[in-house]
């Protein structure tokens, strides 16, 4: 179900972070279902265990994931308020500046924006 791509520049962990939470959204991880052990991601995977481990702390962090003794690590139900917003928007801030020093008007940047929301979505 995740495949990482070890000569992508986003960070290991990152990689498998957004995958869980894409899959969580699409409707392919429910709330209840099981994710393997940080052992066995990590060897599906081939990558450190403590790259897997730091992915899944993150996502407990964020609310995505709890890990319950004797149960493992399972899907979280989604959130009512998942993030605070302003944080997130924060966050894209600096790459919407970016795109409109490279030209872009705000009708490219919100179509662009409409594409990757509609990648995200797909197969839902």
């Amino acid at each position: 179900m995740f495949k990482i791509d070890i000569r992508s520049s986003v960070p290991i962990y990152e990689q498998l972070t957004e995958q869980v939470k894409r899959a969580v959204i699409r409707g392919l991880l429910k709330k209840g279902d099981p994710l393997p052990s940080v052992r066995k991601m990590a060897a599906r995977l081939e990558v450190n265990p403590n790259t897997v481990a730091k992915a899944y702390q993150e996502l407990e962090r964020q609310g995505v994931i709890i890990t319950i003794r004797g149960k493992g690590t399972i899907i979280n139900d989604m959130p009512e308020n998942p993030a605070d917003v302003s944080a997130v928007l924060a966050k894209i801030r600096p790459f919407i500046t970016e795109l409109i020093y490279a030209g872009k008007t705000r009708k490219e940047i919100t179509e662009e924006i409409g594409n990757i929301y509609d990648e995200i979505m797909k197969q839902r």
